[in-house]
Parts: structure tokens; C-alpha cells; sequence
């Protein structure tokens, strides 16, 4: 059988599941379609024809070079076929972003032809997606006289690529749909237990929502031809929870515009919405496609006569509506005035904020990406000519305050920030282009960005990445033909591409399935570094960490760079002293709650937290700096003792050498280096020529919390809520509630300890507390399961070594085996403790998940609807957040413990202790660290 009749067979599939064809990525296939092209009398010409101009794939995959290589065939007469004229072909290679493409445009350019080269000159001059090889050869052949070569370079000198595009409209009209009403996570949009299917486009498209509010899309797009659906989060904020670049993919699909008649299933410009505006990691994504974000603020705080928001019997605000944005509304944009009005022309909402310079050129050029290479590409230009590149972008907002000091992520960026002006100070409100230190993909969000680099034509990391991983995590529970399909195809991309990657494509070092994000953790080794990653739980203790989608993580891999504004910060600093029973996983709990009662609204949100939290080792502050994700923050800094942080990098180093010992590091070296640019970091701090990362004293914040750690008496649940009569709470993280709230009445159907935010010391925790159990009871006995899952393998060993594993085997009704790996996903438990392999587990819900209807108590930080957890017909899904020694005794008991059942369970256990830096300087570790 042929490549062509597999295709045609797959092709028969899809439509009984109402699909069209796969997007063609394989040459070979594209190769067969083209002899059936060129045979006259073929039966299938006209259809490979059709697959080969419309469902064939660009950039750098191998479809895209047979293509360009065939379109080149067709300008020079090689090949005739009447059906694509040399016109059309260049109208074609115009269309394919790059790589083949560009090297074949190239070819034509600065071949012998005048008139063709002509031709490809002016495709060229339309082209972005040019790299170093394909610069360094416009560049040798304009010093060498070429004549094309000089008019290509000088349209780039002037960007002409850029302006010579549309202008975004002045008006554009739109028509409501209310996805939701509440915080709407990107798990509606894109959810976590169809991760497998993202990377198809089309099939993925299918689990948006719901097929109902598909069809209520469809109808309203039916019903307003001239308009485009903007969907809504009502009384929420739109996109909160993980990164999805697939979550935009989706909402684009149903609703946005077409980026190419030549190009399946790739939409581009979304509007979306909230009345709380949009989570900061979705607002970057939405940019990445050269959509549209609106905080809508329709809904307000209704005040009394001094001010003060009314609240109503649960304690919550009531809140009034300013304007309705209900479900077919039609509603106008200005983009001029940046102003949203209703039908008839009357304001209702300054939307500024969304029509920045910057965002504009985003919309303009269709994706950030294109504004990324287009001023990389002006610049380089202007420079080989040797002259001023033409003022075409808005320039970099450089916001400086004369006699203000900076706070840590503005020192971060002065530290990193490119293409600034010499010599000046910049503070948040700045928006600049930043080198990129560390780099992570992970493997559900990985086969996108593998897609994102093709199509940017990107074929190696940026020389100036210090280190790049990428994980297994996400699909670690289960080793089903999804991911054996998926997985090894992904790590062979991005080894080649030159990360670190957690399965060896030649199967020379055992696979990994250790958390992302405690390797970006480790192998993060320098306090001033950025880091960007593909999930919101991108927060590392050291440096500051940004959770990205994946086509800005493929951005940061392929440039090196990433372009964002400086945010403003919010400092946290502690005070008290925490109680001997408490576990720090509180005291984070603690923290959002103080901030409410502090401030009444969330003033973290879209912020950096900046967290003086210097007594803690990286592993256990990545406790806070992970929950960071779900109080809405950009991102978080960790303001760590000098000491504290050699402590810090030493570990990294150990563990990075555990990497390399296991075989993982690459021919560049990459491991190797981290070790040595640690050992410099460590002599740096020592040598006193730069301490650990601090805020001047007079820097200034948008606001600052204290935490009374002397108020924390009883270990804190996030509770989603579920039953709350007001919708917009429901799911949220705000809702903090002490145990004593549930009077040891509330059943717990399912224990979960486990994801990033659990550390060595709580693997430790569980083995203490079921020893001490087992001393007090005489044996232990689960009345609800306990599924345990260690973030990485190195835990694991250690726990072997210092006998704590061997406590959690004895109670254990099942432990992970990686030479025989589960291949089908568990949603039913027994009351026993299950050992799970390293990775996310129930936080992830892709693969494992409670039965519909649990309630589920989780050290995780995930309680969104469907995630963990899905309703059943009788009941809501809950997935409740606490402590582990709390999640341990609640599954032991099936239920919520009392403080006194739980003081005496934690009694003598060396719980994760904390205290604040300028009480108790570099000492407040716990034992096992």
C-alpha cells in the first residue's frame, strides 16, 4: 500500500468522526501527491492536487520542502502544470513562513533570471521568517554587488514587510457570547483530558466548551455575517489556570479569522473578554495570534455612602451592572479612540489597555511573532547597508523615574533588557525586549511549540539560551498509544533542536517523568535570570519565571528573546512567628487570605509577587512561588539570604550532575555549563562582589502585604466552592477556609498528594505520619485512597537511601513500574495508598482523574471544574486544597480531621518550617533538608 491510499483510508476515518483531512506533514506523502499531479491520467490527480495547495503544512516540515522544492521546479519551467502558474506557485511560496521556502525564494532572488529573479525578490520583501543562514546569504551577496540583493535588503532597512500590510480596522463590530459566568480556566477552552489531540487542530477544536455552544457560535456567526463573536467570562476573569496556546487555537477557530487559504485550520485574531479582564499568560497568547483582549468591567462594587463595598450574607460584595454584554449583544470597538460602545455608538468601556502600540502592531501583523523577526530582520538590514533603520515600530516604552530605586524584577530586566537605551534606568510600565536564560516545553503543550518552530522555520536553539528542557510529565501516569505515539516523536524534535530532553530518542538513559518544573527549578542557577516556560506553574525560586504558551516558548527557543512589559510588583514580607503544628503549604494559604482582608481586591493579579522569603531553600520556596499561578500573578521573586541561596545552587548543582551522570546532557555541553555558571553565581555571593538579588530600598510598589504568621492557628483549605449561589465564586482560589469551617463532617472521597507543589519534605511527611500511626494504632488503615506521586525521581532515591520509602511500599497497594508502565488511566481507587510514578498525575486530569463527583483533597493547586475532578449527574466534582500531613490524615479518616486529630497526628513530625529572614537569618530549614 501506498503512503497516498494510508492517507485516503485515514481520510475515511475522520469524516465518519466529521473531520476533514489531516493538515500533510510528511514529504514522502507529498512527494506521491506530486507524481499523481504530473501524471495526466491520473484517477487521484485532482484530489492531490487539492491536498497539495491547501492541506499541506509550512514552514519546516518535510511536506514544506518537497513543496518549495517542486514550486521552484514550476518558475523554472522544470515542471509544468497547468493548474499552478509560476505566478501562483510564488503566490504559494509566500504563503509557506519560511525555511524551504525562503531558501528556495532566496535561490530565485540571486539566481541568473533577471526576470525571475524580480519575481522572487518582491515575495521575498513580504517575508519575515528569515534566519542567520538565510540573512548571511542576502548579506555576501549584496557585498559581493548583487543588485537584488541590495533592493531586498533595502525594503527590510524600511520594513516595508510591515507597513505595507492593512491597517487594523477602525471599527470593528462584534456580537457577545457568554462562555461562562465566573473566572472561565483555559480548561473549558482547551481541557486538560484532550491534551493528546492538540496538536490536530481541527479534532481539538471539537472539545471547546461543548458541541452546544459550538452550534450557539455558529448561529450567532449565521445571524451576524459582518461580525465577529467576542466570548466572554461574565462576573471572571477569561483564561485563568494553564497556558494554553491550545485554548486561543480553539476560541480562533470558532471564532476568529482565516491566517491562509493554504493553510488548514490555523486561525488567527480571536476577541475575548472578561468583566475582570484576562489572565496575563492567556493576554500574551491572545497577542501571539494578533487577537484582541478586553477587560470589560461591566460589572462594579456596589458602595455605601462612605465608599465601602456592600457586602451580602456569605460576606461577598454585591455587585451591579454597569451595561449588559448578554449573549448575542451587538457592540462596536473603536480601535481609534480605543473605546467599546454599544450599538448606537454610546461608550461604555475605555479599552485602552488593549490597544497599545504594541498590540496594535500585533494585530496589524497578524501574530507577535512576525513583529519579533520583522524588527530582527529591519535590523539587520539597516546594519549591512549602514544606515538607520527607518522608524517603523512603536518604539520601547521606557519608563524612567529619576531618584526611584528599583524593585527586583525591575532590576531583573535593566539586567537582561535589549535594543535599550544605553545607560538609562527602567521602571515597570517599560516595555522591552529581554535576553532569555532558561527555557521550558512540556509534553502536552510540546508537540504545539514543535509545530510553532516549524512553521517559524526555526531549526536549532538560540546560541544565547543557557539551557532549554524538555519534560515528560504530563504524560507520565499512563503510557497509552496516545503517548507512545506522540511522546518519542516530540523528544527526538526538540533533541535535535537542542534541549535536554527528559526520554533520549536513541534510548541510551532510562526516560524521566520528573515534573517540569522542579527541573526548571534546578537547573535555573542564577538569581538575575528570565525564564520561560509552556505552564502557568512556570515560577521559579530563583530568577524571575514567566508561564508562557507554547508559541512564545517557541519564540524564546528559536531567538533567545522575549518581548513584555515590566510589570509592577507587590512586595510580601512576613512577621510573627509560625506555629511548631503548622506546615508552610499554610502559611501560602495564608497569604492570599491576608492580602483580601488586606487590600478587599486581589492586588496580585497580572502583578510580580515579590516574596521576601530568604530562609528558605529553592525547593521548598517554590511552595509559594508555585500557588503565585493561582492568585493571578505574572510572576514571582523569591528575595533569598546569601546564604540560603548558595545552599540553593549547591543542590541545583548536585542534581544537575545526577543529570549528567545519567547520561542526559548534550554534545553542546549544556548541563556542564549550568555546573559552571553556578560555581561562578556561588563565588559571585561569596567574594561579596554581588550578592543574592535584593530591592533598593526605595523602590516602590503597587502595594504591599504583611503576613502574620502569629494568625495562623489551624491549617487552611482552598475550597472551590461549588454550591456558591453567585457563580462568578465559584472555582476561584479566594475562598480560604480553616478545618474547623467543616467540623470534621466533610467527606473526603479521594486523597491526592503530589504535582509540583510537594517537595521532598512532604514525601518525608507521609512516611513520618504513617509511622507514627502505625506506633500509636498498631496498623494503618485507609478509609479513603491515597494516591502518591513524588515530582521527581532523585526524591525517590533519596527517600530509598535514608529508609523513608520503604514505610510508603508497606502500605502501598500498588507502586509504579517504569519497565512496565500503566497503559490504560485509572479513575476508580480502592482505599489503599497507591504509589505513583513522578509526574503530575491527578493535577494534570489528562490522564488520571477521580471519579465524577468526588470530593477530592489534593496538595495540588488545581480545584477548576472538570479538572481533577468532573460533576457526576448527582453531585459536583470538588477538588479541595490543603497540606499534605492534612490530605494524608483526611484519607486515613475519610473525612476532614479536627485541629485536635490533626495536632496529635503531626505531633514530633518535622513539618516544612518557615520563619522570616529578619528574625531568624539563614537558619530556618527543616531537618531533612
Amino acid at each position: 500500500m501506498s503512503l497516498y491510499t494510508d492517507y485516503l483510508q485515514e481520510i475515511e476515518t475522520r469524516k465518519g468522526e466529521g473531520l476533514h483531512p489531516k493538515p500533510i506533514d510528511d514529504g514522502a506523502l507529498v512527494a506521491e501527491l506530486i507524481a499523481q499531479i504530473e501524471d495526466e491520467g491520473n484517477e487521484h490527480r485532482k484530489d492531490s492536487l487539492e491536498f497539495f495547495v491547501y492541506n499541506t503544512l509550512p514552514g519546516t516540515t518535510s511536506a514544506a520542502g518537497v513543496k518549495a522544492a517542486f514550486l521552484k521546479k514550476i518558475i523554472l519551467g522544470e515542471a509544468v502544470v497547468a493548474e499552478i502558474t509560476p505566478e501562483f506557485a510564488f503566490e504559494l511560496l509566500s504563503h509557506m513562513k519560511g525555511g524551504p521556502s525562503v531558501e528556495v525564494l532566496l535561490d530565485l532572488a540571486l539566481g541568473d533570471d533577471a526576470a525571475i529573479a524580480a519575481q522572487a525578490a518582491d515575495v521575498l520583501k513580504t517575508q519575515v521568517f528569515l534566519y542567520e543562514a538565510d540573512m548571511e546569504r542576502l548579506g555576501s551577496a549584496y557585498k559581493a554587488g548583487n543588485a537584488v540583493a541590495k533592493d531586498v535588503l533595502e525594503s527590510y532597512a524600511k520594513a516595508e514587510f510591515f507597513t505595507k500590510l492593512p491597517d487594523v480596522d477602525e471599527e470593528v463590530k462584534i456580537v457577545t457570547y457568554i462562555a461562562a459566568e465566573g473566572d472561565i480556566s483555559t480548561d473549558l477552552l482547551s481541557p486538560g483530558n484532550q491534551a493528546h489531540s492538540r496538536s490536530d487542530r481541527e479534532l481539538h477544536g471539537k472539545c471547546m466548551i461543548s458541541p452546544e455552544a459550538q452550534k450557539e457560535i455558529q448561529d450567532l456567526q449565521a445571524q451576524h455575517p459582518d461580525k465577529r463573536v467576542m466570548l466572554i467570562a461574565e462576573k471572571g476573569t477569561m483564561g485563568v489556570g494553564s497556558s494554553r496556546m491550545s485554548g486561543v487555537n480553539n476560541v480562533a477557530l470558532w471564532t476568529g479569522k482565516k491566517a491562509s487559504p493554504y493553510v488548514p485550520f490555523v486561525n488567527i485574531a480571536p476577541v475575548v473578554a472578561g468583566t475582570n479582564g484576562i489572565s496575563p499568560i492567556f493576554l500574551t497568547t491572545v497577542g501571539v495570534t494578533g487577537g484582541i483582549g478586553l477587560d470589560l468591567k461591566n460589572w462594579v462594587k456596589k458602595v455605601d455612602a462612605d465608599g465601602k463595598p456592600i457586602l451580602n450574607n456569605d460576606g461577598n460584595p454585591v455587585l451591579e451592572q454597569k451595561y449588559s454584554v448578554a449573549t448575542g449583544t451587538v457592540l462596536k470597538i473603536d480601535t481609534q479612540n480605543k473605546k467599546l460602545l454599544d450599538e448606537t455608538g454610546k461608550e461604555l468601556a475605555d479599552v485602552a489597555s488593549a490597544f497599545t502600540p504594541q498590540k496594535v502592531e500585533f494585530m496589524k501583523a497578524g501574530s507577535s511573532y512576525a513583529v519579533v523577526f520583522g524588527k530582527k530582520l529591519q535590523t539587520f538590514a539597516a546594519e549591512t547597508l549602514g544606515v538607520e533603520p527607518t522608524p517603523v515600530y512603536a518604539p520601547s516604552k521606557e519608563v524612567s523615574i529619576e531618584g526611584q530605586g528599583l524593585t527586583a524584577v525591575e532590576k531583573i530586566f535593566n539586567r537582561n533588557a535589549l535594543g535599550v537605551t544605553s545607560g538609562k534606568t527602567l521602571h515597570a510600565g517599560s516595555d522591552v525586549r529581554v535576553k532569555v536564560n532558561i527555557v521550558g516545553s512540556q509534553d502536552t503543550t510540546g508537540l504545539m511549540t514543535s509545530q510553532e518552530l516549524e512553521a517559524m522555520a526555526a531549526t536549532v536553539i538560540s546560541p544565547t539560551v543557557d539551557g532549554a528542557y524538555q519534560s515528560g510529565c504530563h504524560t507520565a501516569s499512563v503510557w497509552d498509544k496516545k503517548a507512545q505515539a506522540n511522546i518519542p516523536r516530540l523528544m527526538k524534535f526538540m533533541n535535535d533542536f537542542g534541549l535536554i530532553t527528559a526520554r533520549d530518542p536513541k534510548d541510551h538513559y532510562h526516560a524521566m517523568t520528573d515534573v517540569i518544573h522542579k527541573v526548571l527549578n534546578d537547573i535555573t542557577v542564577d538569581d538575575w535570570d528570565v525564564i520561560i516556560g509552556g505552564d502557568s506553574h512556570t515560577r521559579m525560586s530563583k530568577g524571575v519565571a514567566f508561564g508562557a504558551d507554547s508559541g512564545t516558548v517557541a519564540l524564546a527557543l528559536a531567538t533567545g528573546e522575549a518581548t513584555m512589559p515590566i510589570p509592577e510588583s507587590v512586595k510580601v514580607t512576613f512577621k510573627g512567628k509560625m506555629a511548631d503544628h503548622m506546615d508552610f503549604r499554610d502559611v501560602v494559604h495564608a497569604t492570599q487570605a491576608q492580602m483580601l482582608q488586606q487590600h478587599g481586591d486581589n492586588v496580585f493579579q497580572g502583578r510580580v509577587i515579590e516574596v521576601h522569603i530568604g530562609t528558605l531553600l529553592a525547593d521548598q520556596a517554590f511552595t509559594f512561588t508555585d500557588w503565585t499561578a493561582e492568585m493571578k500573578a505574572k510572576a514571582s521573586i523569591c528575595i533569598s539570604n546569601d546564604e540560603t541561596l548558595i545552599g540553593s545552587l549547591e543542590l541545583a548543582k548536585h542534581r544537575i550532575q545526577v543529570m549528567i551522570d545519567k547520561g542526559m546532557d548534550n554534545a553542546a555541553g549544556t548541563l556542564a555549563g549550568l555546573i559552571a555558571k553556578a560555581d561562578k553565581r556561588i563565588a559571585e555571593i561569596r567574594s561579596g562582589e554581588k550578592p543574592a538579588l535584593t530591592p533598593d530600598a526605595n523602590a516602590k510598589y503597587f502595594a504591599e502585604v504583611v503576613v502574620d504568621l502569629d494568625l495562623i492557628d489551624e491549617p487552611m483549605i482552598a475550597d472551590p466552592d461549588v454550591n456558591n449561589a453567585d457563580p462568578s465564586r465559584r472555582y476561584t482560589h479566594d475562598t480560604i477556609r480553616p478545618i474547623s469551617y467543616y467540623g470534621a463532617e466533610k467527606k473526603v472521597d479521594l486523597g491526592f498528594v503530589g504535582s509540583c507543589m510537594v517537595h521532598k519534605g512532604d514525601m518525608k511527611i507521609v512516611a513520618q505520619m504513617l509511622k507514627n500511626l502505625e506506633k500509636s494504632q498498631g496498623k494503618v488503615e485507609f478509609k479513603a485512597p491515597l494516591v502518591v506521586a513524588a515530582p521527581t525521581y532523585n526524591i525517590i532515591d533519596e527517600l530509598k537511601e535514608e529508609g523513608d520509602w520503604e514505610i510508603l511500599q508497606k502500605y502501598s497497594g500498588f507502586e509504579f513500574d517504569d519497565l512496565f508502565p500503566k497503559t490504560q488511566n485509572r479513575t476508580e481507587y480502592e482505599n489503599i495508598l497507591y504509589l505513583e510514578r513522578p509526574g503530575c498525575n491527578l493535577c494534570m486530569g489528562n490522564q488520571e482523574k477521580a471519579a465524577k463527583g468526588d470530593t477530592v483533597l489534593a496538595t495540588s493547586t488545581r480545584l477548576f471544574q472538570g479538572r481533577v475532578v468532573e460533576d457526576s449527574a448527582e453531585k459536583k466534582g470538588e477538588s479541595l486544597l490543603a497540606s499534605t500531613p492534612v490530605v494524608v490524615l483526611s484519607a486515613i479518616l475519610g473525612r476532614t480531621p479536627n485541629a485536635d486529630e490533626y495536632k496529635s497526628a503531626v505531633e514530633g513530625i518535622d513539618l516544612t518550617k518557615f520563619a522570616p529572614p529578619q528574625e531568624v537569618p539563614g537558619t530556618a530549614r527543616s531537618v531533612h533538608f
